[in-house]
């Protein structure tokens, strides 16, 4: 089969229900730390294909997989260099279609990560545009003169600490970057690079994706006029975006990202994936203070996006019921008919087991939680083995955001380690070779070939409540109402055609009783977990759930 013709690349989709995103399941892989094939220490997609069986053991419906474009790597495949072709670190184009052909003989839907909004320094486009400024691709970057004191054009900073301009000598002008400086940013103003960037996705889409998760999807366009942006109100400064150390979150991001402009070419690009049935995109929306309405208006009226999540869950808010309840209620008010994506780990955040202090039952409460409230989900590797933050030092380290910021804030790389698939192996039986990043010692009792044969394991627990999931699409795709939310509880109602489903969950270390709404409800006994039930309710243990029904018809 040629997977390169659209036509055939459909058909091997199958898309099946078109609208299979609409509280679905992702796992994301971060593929250096996945499974290394050949001994050189880096993940790549032959230890994917490798490793597949796993992720479609557990019940998900999809994999995103964190770039593997061709890439000098020092933002480590987040800096493209070549959108359409396999760095050779990660293996070959073969190797990709072959891993496409692999994920659907298990059921699995494929997603890539798409980094639209800038690319690396060493990327053709760049070389030719820095080149002078009368070439082809001379406004295909945002470029801007000096101040007459030689001052950047205006007060814009960088995500990863310092200005967002860097000089470029052979122009004689600043180019803007949001990440590294060798991370230039495009200008999506320019319709050529944006016909370029659908391109590159129809590419994709022509070798068979299911769709995108898209970087940074609130940063395609800058203020045409380049206006600093203002202070931020005392009363507003949140470090959901960046660490509480970088004073990039001094500022209220007015101009730099999330312009205008950028609803009608996430309009074009919906309208590319209406081309290619059963496709979906995901939008990283990265903004401290207007996350909710930027992800209701990227996935409104369906000529968007098709969901987008922010930061509120990847947060180092203290995830109590009170905090929880106020997240839902706000996505009740926000969202209309857009579709929120929820996640409580990635590859850019601390994981969550260690980011909120969570024990063993707590883990669970909570992915219980996560994976019962409205919207799609999304689960990290090694979540689902109940994996810590990793302590890397800094003699190890490879983030640059952490080199740039230690040691109060030690970057990305703790929660990008290795993972364990082998307990008694000393790299986890990632590779034979040295790993890139070191494999955390305290991560071996957790690997995955100890987990599998425990029934009681965090790993059994997963795949448990993934299935309660599927049986249920009342938890998929019903509506949610809150019924209650306090610091040690949180509870609502999920509703779909005839059947509606009392939830609630015990956040605390001490027993309490919850009180079900609207009459009897029959427990569902179909969990993994236990509860005492009541005449009105439930008494619920420490971090233990309750799962009612209601049916009608």
């Amino acid at each position: 089969m040629n997977l390169l013709d659209p036509i055939m690349a459909a058909r091997h989709r199958e898309p099946g229900d078109a609208d299979w995103w609409r509280g679905a399941v992702i796992y994301q892989i971060y593929p250096r730390s996945f499974q290394d094939s050949n001994g050189d220490g880096v993940g790549d997609l032959a230890g994917i294909i490798h490793r597949l069986p796993h992720v479609s053991e557990l019940g998900v419906d999809a994999v995103w997989i964190s770039p593997f474009f061709r890439s000098p790597m020092l933002d480590f495949g987040y800096d493209v260099s070549d959108y359409r072709d396999v760095d050779p670190l990660f293996g070959t184009l073969g190797d990709f279609d072959a891993l496409i052909e692999r994920a659907h003989e298990l059921g699995l839907k494929v997603l890539i990560d798409l980094v639209l909004s800038h690319t690396s320094e060493m990327h053709p486009w760049f070389t030719e545009s820095r080149s002078s400024r009368e070439n082809s691709k001379a406004d295909w970057y945002v470029w801007a003169d000096a101040k007459p004191d030689g001052t950047p054009p205006n007060n814009w900073l960088s995500v990863f600490g310092g200005p967002a301009w860097e000089w470029d000598g052979e122009r004689m002008q600043y180019y803007m970057h949001n990440f590294l400086p060798e991370q230039p940013d495009l200008n999506l103003h320019n319709a050529e690079v944006q016909d370029e960037l659908l391109d590159v996705a129809r590419y994709w889409l022509d070798r068979g994706v299911s769709g995108f998760r898209l970087d940074t999807v609130n940063f395609y366009f800058h203020d045409r006029q380049l206006r600093d942006n203002p202070p931020i109100a005392e009363d507003q400064w949140n470090d959901k975006t960046a660490p509480a150390v970088n004073p990039y979150n001094f500022q209220d991001h007015l101009y730099d990202k999330t312009q205008p402009e950028n609803l009608e070419f996430l309009k074009r690009l919906r309208a590319l994936m209406n081309e290619y049935p059963g496709t979906t995109t995901v939008g990283e929306v990265g903004e401290s203070q207007r996350g909710a309405e930027i992800q209701a208006e990227y996935t409104s009226a369906g000529d968007k996006l098709h969901m987008c999540y922010d930061f509120d869950f990847l947060s180092n808010y203290p995830p109590t019921g009170t905090f929880v309840g106020a997240v839902l209620e706000k996505a009740n008010r926000t969202l209309g008919d857009g579709w929120a994506c929820w996640a409580f780990s990635n590859h850019d955040v601390v994981r969550h087991a260690s980011r909120w202090n969570l024990n063993e039952e707590a883990k669970r409460v909570y992915a219980a939680l996560l994976l019962c409230i409205r919207g799609t989900a999304c689960l990290y590797q090694g979540e689902e083995l109940g994996l810590t933050e990793a302590y890397v030092a800094y003699e190890e380290l490879q983030d640059p955001y952490g080199k740039r910021f230690w040691p109060k804030f030690k970057g990305r790389d703790g929660c990008r380690t290795p993972m364990p698939w082998i307990r008694d192996h000393q790299h986890g039986g990632f590779t034979d070779g040295k790993p890139w990043l070191p494999v955390a010692m305290e991560h071996l009792h957790r690997a995955a070939g100890v987990q599998d044969l425990e029934n009681a394991s965090t790993l059994s627990f997963y795949r448990s409540m993934l299935a309660f999931r599927k049986a249920h699409p009342v938890l998929m795709k019903g509506a949610l109402d809150l019924v209650e939310g306090r610091d040690d509880l949180v509870s609502f109602i999920r509703t779909h055609e005839d059947v509606r489903m009392f939830c609630a969950f015990n956040l605390s270390n001490a027993s309490l009783t919850v009180d079900a709404p609207d009459g009897a409800w029959r427990h569902d006994k179909g969990t993994p977990f236990k509860a005492t039930v009541t005449d009105n309710g439930a008494t619920l243990q420490p971090y233990q759930a309750f799962f009612g029904l209601q049916e009608s018809g």
